[in-house]
């Protein structure tokens, strides 16, 4: 009896220690908060469609969507600058100048050691944004979860610091739903679409000649639905889904697609079926690559602390039906393809465009044409009409983005009709006003239209500015939100010299000096303001300018200490607000939030230097480089020069409107110190002088001209 008992208790003891071994096992096979990438390097949102991408198709019927801008340390990203980016959480260096497919991992019991890893790591720590690859899935592992890479590109996406990946497969078919339920963090390579680009030899270098067609990249893209359709069929429920596009293809840079489904890591329930979005955006429809990191890292339960981007988000609503939100994000891509294009050829004129104005103001002040005051004033009004229309061009840039030129069948003749008509309109307004009769009244019209549309604009969420020939493209991925350093320059200018133009009307000191203090509190807080224009630089600038002005206009001198105590006055001012942005939840706050933290952390200098040398760099632009050395000596030779017995063109506008010569210098405090607070660089004293000249040169001929009627105001 009491070795029967024995027995039936040690088959209870093993059958609850089985039970137990069990449970324990199902567990670990199965964590409470998986992630699971699906990287689709090149897929774009014009390849989605419900007969050829099924499985994205639903995907994107169920889930949150939005356009990718893929752009890393190049001009177009490869596979595998998108996949370390990942790792990193920061833009990374791939390591070679041809775009190649990533190696395969080396197979290491259950896992594997990408190879290469350590030249990886070492590359990217020694790069201008410092890239710590390995940090997604060594933060994974630090918080108690394991990694699983499916295909080269999953390994390089979540191996550790040591090039570790704790499961491995080399391809999706022999991806298993055990699997997939083992790990914390998954990540997939559906290479089929930059394969068909690779075996045609057409590398994102455009290095060869070789085209990849329509049907090839029908089938690509096909056979990597079929394989999203996989993974998802053996997916565990309640993980977080990204798809992503995450390179491009070819030798041009694309919006991708990006698609979340599954828990969302704000705790918030699941993504909706809405647009993405993030903090790094702050546009609905919106992501960057570097955000997929922090998102991955958040849906896993683990730290995001160095990563630069931030988690996707619920955007705001979008069209009903999939087709209608496919079809918009598609066109996000064709808009930005087009302003691209543009972009050199759009430089080239504007900076020719300048110099020809200077050539023919040169032209109309220095030639006495006949001693003819009827053909001396119809040449002089001829050159102000133009200077005119030179000064309306900049804002008409942007006002251009009111129509959707881009979708035309010629984009080119369409945006030039846009930017054309705009322009008309904006002089229209200044010539046919009651404001016409007084001097400098056109031009005083126009700097105020350029600046309220610019002010107005950012602070209702800076439609005009993305996409645009003067604002910013999600495909060079500098800036996505808030003023662009061309546009704040553009602000600056205008707003100067609006003011100056304003103030001229007032009868005293006194009354000039509020109204200048009053518009540079307004002016400085939509720059800087982190929701509105979130520039750091433009904020020290517009202080320093806002000051000059305000001396200049009520009488006082302006001297180096003075000077010095405005450039401290400027500095405090944007290290409040960047302060303000850092108490935020660091998923809210801006760069300039950012930025304060990383002043704190020490991690600052390195970024820094990265702007200082961007700085420098600029002044290998030949075009600005050409035009602002050009632009100072026209103002020095030309408009400030005596012409035979008159006086200097310039001077005589300014006796008749003495604010000019404030407004004026203002502007070029505001450039000088831009250029210099600033990464574009070159580009700011460009802009102001894009801006400025015009109206100066409006008004110097305006000066001059013989009057045929009672001398205005």
């Amino acid at each position: 009896m009491r070795i029967r008992g024995l027995a039936r208790a040690a088959v209870f003891l093993s059958v609850l220690l089985i039970a137990l071994t069990g449970a324990s096992g199902g567990a670990s096979a199965a964590p409470a908060r998986q992630a699971v990438l699906l990287g689709v390097p090149g897929l774009q949102w014009s390849d989605v469609n419900e007969r050829d991408t099924p499985n994205l198709w639903r995907l994107s019927g169920a889930g949150a969507v939005g356009s990718l801008s893929v752009r890393t340390t190049r001009t177009q990203a490869c596979p595998v600058d998108g996949w370390l980016t990942v790792s990193a959480g920061q833009r990374a260096l791939p390591g070679g100048p041809v775009c190649v497919l990533p190696a395969p991992a080396t197979a290491d019991g259950a896992g594997a050691v990408v190879r290469g890893w350590a030249a990886f790591r070492r590359l990217n720590r020694q790069g201008k944004y410092g890239a710590d690859v390995g940090l997604l899935g060594s933060s994974v592992r630090a918080s108690g979860g394991c990694t699983a890479g499916v295909g080269p590109g999953g390994a390089l996406a979540v191996a550790d610091r040591a090039g570790r990946v704790d499961r491995y497969v080399p391809s999706v078919d022999r991806l298993t739903p055990e699997m997939l339920r083992a790990c914390t963090l998954t990540a997939v390579d559906v290479d089929d679409v930059a394969r068909a680009y690779v075996a045609a030899g057409v590398d994102t270098e455009g290095e060869s000649g070789a085209a990849v067609s329509a049907g090839t990249r029908r089938a690509a893209v096909r056979s990597a639905d079929r394989k999203v359709g996989t993974v998802l069929d053996r997916l565990p429920a309640g993980a977080t889904v990204l798809v992503a596009g995450l390179a491009d293809t070819g030798s041009r840079a694309h919006l991708h697609t990006a698609i979340a489904t599954g828990p969302a890591p704000d705790g918030d329930g699941p993504y909706p079926a809405t647009y993405l979005t993030s903090s790094a955006t702050r546009r609905p429809a919106l992501v960057t690559i570097t955000d997929i990191s922090p998102t991955l890292a958040l849906a896993a339960g683990a730290e995001t602390t160095g990563m630069v981007g931030a988690a996707w988000t619920d955007g705001g609503g979008r069209p009903d039906g999939t087709a209608a939100a496919v079809t918009e994000l598609a066109d996000e891509d064709v808009a930005a393809q087009a302003v691209s294009k543009l972009l050199p050829p759009y430089y080239i004129v504007l900076v020719g465009a300048q110099l020809l104005l200077y050539a023919l103001a040169t032209l109309a002040l220095w030639r006495n044409w006949g001693g003819l005051a009827a053909r001396r004033r119809r040449v002089l009004g001829l050159t102000r009409t133009i200077a005119l229309f030179g000064a309306a061009a900049p804002v008409s840039t942007f006002l251009a983005n009111l129509i959707p030129w881009w979708r035309t069948t010629h984009p080119l003749a369409a945006v030039i009709a846009c930017v054309a008509g705009f322009a008309v309109l904006v002089v229209a307004v200044a010539r046919l006003g009651p404001w016409r009769r007084r001097f400098f009244g056109p031009e005083t019209v126009i700097v105020t239209v350029t600046a309220m549309v610019l002010g107005a604009d950012i602070v209702t969420g800076g439609v005009l500015q993305m996409n645009s020939l003067t604002g910013y493209t999600p495909l060079v991925g500098g800036r996505y939100y808030g003023f662009g350093n061309q546009a704040h320059e553009v602000f600056a200018a205008s707003s100067l010299l609006a003011v100056a133009g304003l103030a001229q009307l007032l009868p005293g000191r006194r009354s000039r000096g509020l109204l200048i203090a009053a518009a540079g509190l307004v002016v400085v807080a939509v720059n800087g303001w982190p929701g509105w224009g979130a520039d750091f630089g433009g904020v020290i600038a517009l202080v320093m300018a806002y000051a000059v002005l305000w001396l200049l206009a009520t009488g006082r001198r302006v001297s180096i200490p003075r000077l010095a105590i405005f450039a401290l006055i400027g500095a405090v001012v944007i290290g409040v607000i960047s302060y303000l942005d850092y108490l935020r939840p660091a998923a809210e706050r801006t760069h300039l939030g950012t930025f304060f933290g990383q002043v704190l952390s020490g991690e600052a200098w390195a970024i820094v230097l990265r702007k200082a040398g961007a700085m420098l760099n600029s002044l290998g632009n030949p075009l600005y480089t050409i035009l602002v050395p050009v632009g100072i000596a026209f103002f020095v030779l030309v408009l400030l020069r005596p012409l035979h017995e008159r006086t200097a063109a310039l001077r005589l506008a300014i006796e008749r409107t003495p604010m000019l010569r404030a407004g004026l210098i203002a502007v070029a405090v505001a450039a000088g110190v831009g250029f210099v607070m600033n990464d574009s660089g070159i580009v700011i004293p460009a802009m102001a002088l894009v801006v400025a000249a015009p109206p100066a040169i409006a008004a110097s001929v305006h000066a001059l001209a013989p009057p045929s009627a009672p001398a205005e105001r």
